[in-house]
């Protein structure tokens, strides 16, 4: 796929990490950049370093907090104003604590797969009437580790009960495991349009991931990173842009990619039925059935 001078990478979760090398790595091919983050600060700055680092000044900070729908809301009314295209779609953000979010889901759920699956359906007609253009979703190796429990997601709008490091480990997992399900699920919605979606494992990055932890927390994730991941952000980046730029990979739409190849996604993320299932308890969360 072509990025050039004028296009439109949206980018959540692009002020740090894998976000924002694939960022830098777009900007240097000349793509216009949206960081779409929560944290003003943290974002002004990234796209600042961003700009100086590559020479592209079309790298711009839009506020975007996953864990607010009244923000993801906010957020695609002032893109849809002002900007006229968007290309790429890259859902990239990722987090791992305790707690819920101000719609009352979960804060793992609600950040991890309920914020980027509003925000790519809202999207979508623009990404239509741009095509080709795609939408990526960073998943995980993690995913393997997680299930789908949709009683727990239907009775507590959570993934699990708990706040251990194990039970905030397992939200993750299965988070990761939603991000490909629902490619999955988007892939067949997308049939017969010129959008394609793709997920996969960015190579394991040592990243600020646990940033928002407590230290216990922490300390158990960057114990996790450790043992299967040993990868810098720019290195981790190269999945997430194979899947944004390789030529005739249409066909594999919907599809799970690791080390820019394609690879298999564990039997749960390729179940139809699980897949179509998420996608409408999903739409339930976020009031957009």
């Amino acid at each position: 796929m072509d990025v050039q001078a004028g296009f439109v990478l949206n980018t959540s979760g692009a002020n740090t990490g894998i976000g924002k090398a694939t960022a830098a790595q777009l900007a240097i091919r000349g793509a216009r950049v949206i960081l779409a983050c929560q944290n003003k600060q943290r974002g002004e700055a990234a796209a600042q370093e961003i700009r100086k680092e590559t020479g592209n000044e079309a790298v711009i900070f839009m506020h975007l907090d996953l864990a607010s729908q009244k923000s993801v809301r906010s957020f695609v009314e002032n893109f849809l104003k002002t900007e006229p295209r968007l290309d790429l779609l890259i859902n990239n953000a990722a987090m791992g604590a305790p707690g819920r979010s101000e719609d009352g889901i979960g804060i793992v759920l609600a950040v991890n797969h309920i914020g980027h699956f509003m925000l790519t359906n809202l999207l979508l007609e623009r990404l239509k009437e741009c095509g080709p253009s795609r939408v990526i979703n960073v998943s995980s190796c993690g995913h393997n580790f997680g299930t789908i429990d949709f009683d727990c997601i239907n009775t507590h709008k959570t993934l699990n009960l708990g706040s251990s490091d194990l039970d905030i480990f397992k939200a993750y997992a299965s988070t990761k495991l939603c991000n490909v399900l629902f490619t999955h699920e988007l892939a067949k919605r997308l049939e017969g349009t010129n959008v394609t979606c793709y997920s996969l494992h960015p190579g394991s990055v040592r990243s600020e991931l646990a940033r928002n932890l407590h230290e216990w927390h922490a300390r158990l994730l960057l114990l996790i990173i450790r043992y299967f991941w040993a990868t810098d952000p720019v290195s981790g980046s190269q999945t997430t842009l194979y899947c944004a730029l390789q030529e005739n990979i249409e066909h594999l739409s919907g599809r799970y990619f690791s080390d820019s190849q394609l690879a298999q996604a564990k039997a749960e993320g390729r179940d139809d039925g699980i897949a179509k299932k998420l996608w409408e308890v999903s739409e339930k969360l976020c009031g957009i059935a």
